[in-house]
C-alpha cells in the first residue's frame, strides 16, 4: 500500500508505472482503510482504478491528508466478496505496506480495506479483480516469496486475453479500457519508492 500516490492533475488518473496497463475504472464506490497516518479512513466516496499491477482508490473530494490509496495486487491477501442482506455488496481484504528499502518492515503494519459498491452492480468488476489477483499470484510464484517480490513484476502478467473475454454486466457502471488512456505528461514511474532529485 502507498498513501497518496502520484495522480495526474489533468485527468485525475494515477500516474502509470512502466508497462502498467489500466484494465478498468469503477465510479460510485466508498472506501475504508485502517492504520494510516492521521487515523482510519471510512466512508470516502470516489473511484477505483484497476491495472495489471495495482488497484488505486482516488477520492472524489480529497482532504489535506488523503487523496488516494494505492494497493499493489501482489500485496493484497485475504480478499473476500461479501453480499450482506441489508447493506451493499463489497470486497474486503488485507494489504501489506510498501516498505522503503532503508526502513525496517516491523515498523509497518498490515492494513485492512473495504470497497463498497454504492451505485449499481458489480458483476463486471468482481470477476476481473479476482482473475487479476489470481493471475498475478500465479505469475509471481516463480520468483519465490510473494511478500519479498517486486510489485511491479506484475506488469509482466498477461492480461490481454482476460480483457478480451470479460463479461460486461449491464447493471455495473464499471468502464473497461479498450485502449490505454493518454498520459498528458508522458511520464511513467519506475519504482514504488521516491527517487532522489537530480541536481
Amino acid at each position: 500500500m502507498a498513501l497518496n500516490p502520484n495522480i495526474n492533475g489533468g485527468n485525475g488518473m494515477p500516474v502509470p508505472f512502466q508497462n502498467e496497463m489500466f484494465v478498468l475504472i469503477r465510479d460510485g464506490v466508498e472506501f475504508q482503510v485502517d492504520k494510516i497516518p492521521g487515523g482510519a479512513i471510512g466512508g470516502i466516496k470516489g473511484k477505483i482504478y484497476l491495472s495489471n499491477v495495482r488497484m488505486v482508490f482516488v477520492a472524489d473530494k480529497p482532504t489535506q491528508s488523503f487523496l488516494a490509496f494505492d494497493m499493489p495486487l501482489l500485496y493484497v491477501h485475504g480478499e473476500k466478496f461479501n453480499q450482506p442482506i441489508f447493506h451493499c455488496n463489497n470486497i474486503s481484504g488485507l494489504v501489506e505496506p510498501v516498505v522503503p528499502d532503508d526502513e525496517n518492515r516491523a515498523l509497518y503494519s498490515t492494513h485492512s480495506f473495504k470497497i463498497l459498491f454504492k451505485e449499481g452492480g458489480c458483476g463486471t468488476f468482481v470477476p476481473l479483480f479476482f482473475n487479476l489477483i489470481k493471475s498475478v499470484r500465479q505469475y509471481n510464484q516463480q520468483f519465490g516469496e510473494p511478500r519479498a517480490a517486486d510489485p511491479l513484476r506484475a506488469a509482466e502478467t498477461p492480461v490481454d486475453e482476460m480483457m478480451r473475454c470479460a463479461y460486461v454486466d449491464p447493471n455495473d457502471p464499471t468502464r473497461i479500457f479498450l485502449q490505454q488512456p493518454n498520459s498528458e505528461s508522458g511520464l511513467r514511474r519506475r519504482t514504488y519508492h521516491p527517487q532522489p532529485e537530480q541536481s
